[in-house]
């Protein structure tokens, strides 16, 4: 598969590292990266993609990578830089799916970019921090709990706790799992071992490269509000998440589906967090496809 790497600029004037795969005619299929993360893409959905005649686009949000901070951005603001994204490539259309802390900002784009997204996905997505019947904390991992505490408290409070994780970010992959543990799933530790974990521990060294501005203003956005209702997704959608998982635990996913009951809800008992990346990536792109 041909592999563009460019860096595009905003109508804002900001710029926005980008990866771009496939032939240019293809239906075009963007990617949401999770939090922390970067544009990198799996090999493993870059084959799939291929296969299917997919071109797989990837960006690093603002502060991730190579894309310069936009302090203060809310969730939504991801609409407005995918369509930037979409203007330059000349894509007329798209599908988009996110993962993780991608998870909201694909709805974002479900949301506020009408008739330009054919079909969106999300895989292991947080819900909204606040939602009415949802304790967000509940059934997370201990990481992800001390993560959320501090960045309640502000950015002035999380930022020493979110640099020294940055800076101290492990460097194999059995170091990264035992600084996960609190997090992974026994599923999920065997997706890291077997499959996932070098791109892995790449994706989140390029995460921080820079510093971790993006982590916090991705966390930040998270538990202010998100800047779109869910109410205002009209295009097709589907809703994937695994029992168990640490990171977002499953009542996440169903408050999702309960507040969007249009969309195609896949509920997997025997997968975890990571695992989902590993397994069902080419069945949401399948189904994307069939909606060009």
């Amino acid at each position: 598969m041909e592999i563009r790497e460019r860096i595009l600029e905003t109508p804002q004037g900001r710029r926005l590292d980008v990866i771009d795969g496939g032939k240019l005619g293809d239906p075009a299929v963007l990617v949401h990266h999770g939090t922390p993360g970067a544009r990198q893409l799996f090999q493993g959905w870059l084959s799939d993609a291929e296969e299917k005649g997919i071109r797989l686009i990837g960006y690093s949000r603002p502060g991730y990578g190579r894309s310069p901070r936009s302090p203060g951005r809310s969730v939504s603001a991801a609409a407005d830089d995918v369509a930037a994204i979409a203007d330059h490539l000349e894509i007329s259309r798209l599908a988009t799916w996110g993962y993780s802390g991608g998870g909201p900002h694909a709805l974002s784009c479900a949301a506020l970019l009408g008739d330009r997204v054919v079909a969106a996905a999300t895989i292991a997505s947080p819900a909204p921090y606040g939602a009415e019947g949802l304790d967000f904390l509940a059934g997370m991992g201990q990481a992800n709990v001390e993560e959320f505490q501090a960045i309640l408290e502000g950015e002035a409070a999380t930022r020493p706790l979110h640099e020294a994780a940055a800076q101290g970010m492990p460097v194999t992959v059995e170091g990264m799992i035992e600084e996960m543990e609190s997090i992974l799933s026994p599923t999920d530790q065997a997706a890291m071992r077997e499959h996932l974990g070098d791109w892995f521990v790449s994706i989140l060294a390029e995460a921080v490269c820079a510093g971790a501005d993006g982590w916090i203003d991705d966390d930040l956005a998270f538990v202010r509000p998100w800047g779109f209702e869910l109410a205002g997704i009209r295009v097709p959608l589907q809703l994937w998440q695994g029992q168990h998982d640490l990171m977002v635990p499953l009542a996440h996913g169903l408050w999702l589906a309960a507040k969007l009951p249009q969309a195609e809800w896949h509920y997997l008992p025997d997968a975890g967090h990571l695992s989902l990346l590993v397994e069902q990536v080419p069945a949401v792109h399948a189904w994307l496809l069939e909606h060009f």
